[in-house]
């Protein structure tokens, strides 16, 4: 575990909010951190599958994907000497 410690300018309005909320504690800023991550790395793989078919390719099925994970992780274990 990090221990991070961040000073933030609010609005007085919206600090106080937020902490009545009880937006401010640590579980409730990590639950906003992974779900903003999550949702940042949804919009990233939408985008890259939007360019991927604008540029005339077809997105590949789950099979495929999967293939090309093993056969990555093979090959990384065999470099590895595993």
């Amino acid at each position: 575990m990090t221990t991070l410690e961040v000073k933030l300018d609010l609005p007085e309005s919206l600090a106080k909010e937020a902490q009545q909320a009880g937006l401010l504690t640590p579980q409730a800023v990590e639950t906003m951190l992974r779900e903003r991550l999550r949702t940042q790395r949804v919009a990233e793989l939408r985008e890259a599958v939007k360019q991927m078919v604008s540029a005339g390719g077809v997105p590949m099925t789950m099979e495929e994907i999967e293939a090309e994970i093993q056969a990555y992780r093979k090959e990384r274990r065999r470099a590895s000497g595993a």
